[in-house]
């Protein structure tokens, strides 16, 4: 039993001797293109040989799931401000609470959210998708972002992903193992993608172990990989190692990265959604986290500058004709705008022409 209580922290008595049994541990998540750590997720750990979904699984039976969930959360959060230059914290939350007092009072901790991805676990049912969504769009507004595990499995069917349009799709390890000998489970990976990307999300593949699997996933042109294969768990934020660093640099250019759209990145102005427009385009119009809003461009029929949506977003490992062929399936209204090239985080690398996409097409042929 817990005799005394943190200050700060949420109270878990019917569980936990101390708040600070409860320790965290951090697993790397690689940008695929450039082999370095894009972020890291926090991972709950707990005195004994019991693993975590244990212990989350006791609280259940004990009532205190939410508490047990916040808790995890307010120490994770506790770390954002130690992170490495250029990387963001996954924290994870089961969707059925994220509502719950306790939780939602963990994460009013730290009202700037940036850097900071909610990643929503999908072992329980939700009933109500809208009820989540707004509170998905409540912390988006604090500039986190949403994501969304075990894609592919159970609970987190297309109806989901769609209703919360998360900007993170993780890969359900059953889909990453031994992908390179299944073809099913690649053309699976291969359509959630696909459907990732209609969405403008990221796709995550998680549970990475072997070689092969990493260079199935290279080939896909997946742009976010995790697994013991390129970092275990560690107290800290540790950044790469030396060997993974090689290895994810290898299988990307064995998967002939020549063909990516990263070539044609141009340079692009950003500028406040909130400011006055500049005269020349084009710019990209940004929100106060930096996120890309819209697009101010040029017509060269009348000389006029015109607003125009994002309609497409892309990463730089994007294979050309992939890019190509999505940026021609767009609305007519906005086929022949350029295509928005971003990192992991969402922060705007530059602008892809559509006329330099199709010459670089016909090129490879």
């Amino acid at each position: 039993m817990l005799g005394t209580r943190t200050a700060g922290l949420p109270d878990c008595r019917p569980l936990l001797a101390d708040p600070d049994d409860l320790t965290l541990v951090f697993q790397p998540i690689v940008d695929v293109a450039t082999g370095t750590v894009a972020g890291y997720e926090a991972l709950a750990r707990f005195p004994g040989a019991a693993g975590p979904d244990v212990w989350f699984a006791a609280a259940a039976e004990a009532g205190v799931a939410a508490e047990l969930e916040a808790l995890a959360i307010h120490k994770a959060l506790a770390m954002v401000d130690a992170l490495p230059p250029d990387t963001f914290l996954t924290i994870n939350v089961s969707p059925h609470i994220l509502g719950a007092a306790p939780v939602r009072d963990a994460l009013a901790i730290r009202p700037d959210l940036r850097r900071v991805v909610v990643e929503l676990t999908e072992h329980t049912p939700v009933d109500d998708l809208t009820a989540l969504r707004g509170q998905c769009d409540e912390l988006r507004a604090r500039g986190a972002l949403i994501a969304l595990d075990d894609a592919g499995s159970g609970y987190s069917g297309l109806q989901q992903l769609a209703a919360l349009r998360p900007q993170i799709v993780k890969l359900d390890r059953a889909l990453v193992s031994d992908a390179d000998t299944d073809p099913v489970r690649v053309a699976l990976a291969e359509m959630l993608g696909e459907f990732a990307g209609r969405i403008d999300a990221w796709l995550l593949a998680e549970g990475i172990e072997t070689q092969a699997e990493l260079a199935a996933f290279a080939r896909l042109g997946v742009p976010l990989a995790q697994g013991w294969l390129l970092g275990r768990p560690s107290p800290g934020f540790a950044p790469l190692s030396a060997e993974a660093t090689e290895l994810v640099r290898a299988q990307v250019a064995r998967a002939r990265l020549t063909d990516s759209v990263a070539g044609l990145v141009r340079p692009v102005r950003q500028h406040s959604a909130d400011d006055e427009l500049p005269a020349v385009p084009p710019v990209v119009l940004v929100g106060p986290h930096g996120e890309p809003t819209g697009l101010l461009l040029h017509d060269p029929r009348t000389g006029e500058c015109y607003p125009a949506p994002v309609s497409l977003r892309v990463h730089p490992t994007t294979d050309i004709t992939e890019a190509l062929e999505r940026a021609l399936t767009r609305p007519p209204a906005v086929r022949f705008d350029p295509v928005l090239c971003t990192d992991p985080t969402g922060h705007v690398l530059g602008l892809l022409r559509i006329e330099d996409l199709a010459a670089a097409a016909r090129a490879s042929r």
